[in-house]
């Protein structure tokens, strides 16, 4: 990988039935410590994000915020960075198309754009999800180097419709020039290895919720290229937050703190991970 093409490496990364794990990170250090742990890549969240913020998930950060986002984790660690950007930041294709061109100024591999109507979790209508991938295609490809373009059909996570629907939409996408299809959270294995065996191109597979008991092996399996964590290590994090709080302020009790890690280790892993 180089500074000026990190999207080639990245690209590399993705081989079907061989999936690596993409790192979801929240800041410098959490990108430092992913890289010195053995991530190959890193990717923003927008949910994680939010929550340094202050902020809910879905539609609550703007694109100039998720672009300085992504910037100082890209200056954080050599491995490429894959900016995880909702919807874009726009409705409309030209606009969604404008946010491809930034993030590549931004230094960054890659992002995927997702076909929900946020901040709402209404899908936008088919043709117009496949106008905006398109676009976003179109100006991937225009780029001075590589970048991967992630499609998302975000309907069976929100609820919003079912999988005949989400391979439809996959379908689309990647004849629009979509690099890697994404379907996060289908209703088993069974629809998981469906969406890959549909496509030629890599997939994306969710480790979160009920996916989290499932192996590196069995995404393998059933052809998945690259397994991301979305908002999942932000949030064990928070759970960790959470439940310590609890225990100091309701009972005075401060031994969840005793399993922390030392900060010896922490400097350590922090100064491998640049």
């Amino acid at each position: 990988m180089t500074r000026s093409d990190p999207g080639a490496a990245f690209r590399a990364l993705h081989r079907p039935g061989d999936p690596f794990i993409l790192a979801n990170a929240w800041d410098a250090g959490s990108a430092r410590m992913l890289a010195a742990l053995g991530a190959e890549a890193i990717a923003t969240s927008s949910a994680a994000h939010a929550f340094t913020l202050g902020r809910p998930d879905m539609g609550h950060v703007s694109r100039d915020e998720a672009l300085a986002h992504a910037e100082a984790l890209v200056a954080a660690t050599p491995l490429p960075v894959s900016g995880d950007f909702e919807n874009g930041f726009a409705h409309d294709p030209d606009a969604v198309a404008d946010t491809v061109r930034l993030a590549c100024e931004a230094g960054l591999a890659g992002i995927s754009i997702e076909d929900t109507d946020l901040p709402a979790e209404t899908p936008y209508a088919r043709g117009l999800a496949v106008e905006r991938i398109r676009a976003a295609a179109a100006a991937a490809r225009a780029l001075p180097r590589d970048f991967v373009l992630v499609a998302r059909a975000d309907g069976i996570m929100n609820g919003q419709y079912d999988i005949d629907e989400a391979l439809a939409r996959l379908a689309a996408f990647d004849a629009a020039g979509a690099d890697c299809l994404y379907a996060p959270l289908p209703a088993s294995m069974e629809d998981q290895a469906r969406i890959c065996a549909a496509t030629s191109k890599p997939v994306n597979a969710l480790a979160a919720g009920p996916y989290t008991g499932v192996s590196r092996a069995r995404f393998a399996a059933a052809g998945v290229a690259r397994i991301s964590l979305g908002s999942a290590l932000a949030r064990a994090t928070h759970r960790v937050i959470r439940d310590a709080a609890q225990a100091m302020f309701a009972s005075g009790d401060f031994s969840p703190l005793g399993v922390s890690v030392s900060g010896d280790e922490i400097d350590a892993l922090l100064e491998a991970g640049q």
